[in-house]
């Protein structure tokens, strides 16, 4: 007899490369990680260290599923990112030892209520409702990191409709993985399933119903979604 008082949810997973699936524990996500985003969203990028905000594991899609246009928005934007998937567990892990804890890497799109975002921001308000609803988080298939032998730069870019968006090396990052990781690792001891997506480079921007998104990184592999 099942000892839960109702049916226990479903568990986010990731599909890999030559298959298996990864099953996601936590989503945290780094905001203004690329100098040139932080500028076009009104930041000096030299400021302040990184931070973090998170998504719910569920907000996870996968298979190239079509995303749901969200509710209560009118800016609703891509964010294209490089996503570590964490294998090892630790806390207050140094920058050296770093990538030694990183199970595998995928391509991921952080979608955001624009419009909400800067309401929060305004009121100094939690970035929840802007970052954290359903169906936020398309993710790639993810592949081992034995097999990525140059995790730290490769380019990164977005298309929407065929048209470039969003075009970056990885190299551009303010705080490269390690250091992402070391900070990150000081507020939350980091657990196998947990995911990290490592900021975006310049060029974000609206999407609308029928929108057809593909994201990629060299040596990494692509993103899929299309806007329902």
């Amino acid at each position: 007899m099942s000892e839960y008082v109702i049916a226990p949810p479903p568990q986010a997973t990731i599909p890999v490369a030559g298959g298996g699936l990864f099953p996601v524990r936590r989503i945290y996500c780094v905001g203004r990680n690329y100098a040139e985003h932080a500028r076009e969203m009104g930041h000096d990028p030299n400021a302040e260290p990184p931070f973090f905000f998170a998504k719910p594991a569920d907000a996870v899609v996968t298979g190239g599923a079509a995303v749901p246009y969200p509710s209560e928005t009118e800016n609703f934007h891509h964010e294209i990112e490089l996503v570590a998937a964490i294998g090892v567990a630790g806390a207050s892990i140094a920058v050296a030892d770093a990538l030694g804890h990183v199970w595998g890497y995928a391509v991921g799109i952080d979608l955001t209520r624009r419009d909400l975002q800067a309401w929060a921001k305004k009121g100094a308000k939690p970035w929840e409702i802007a970052k954290g609803f359903d169906h936020s988080a398309p993710i790639g298939t993810l592949v081992r990191a034995a097999t990525v032998p140059q995790p730290l730069r490769g380019r990164i870019e977005l298309s929407v409709n065929g048209e470039l968006r969003q075009g970056a090396d990885l190299s551009d990052m303010t705080w490269d993985l390690p250091h992402v990781i070391a900070e990150l690792s000081r507020y939350f001891a980091l657990h196998p399933g947990d995911l990290i997506m490592t900021g975006t480079p310049a060029g974000v921007g609206p999407v609308v119903r029928g929108d057809r998104l593909l994201g990629s990184i060299a040596g990494i592999g692509t993103v899929a979604t299309t806007i329902a």
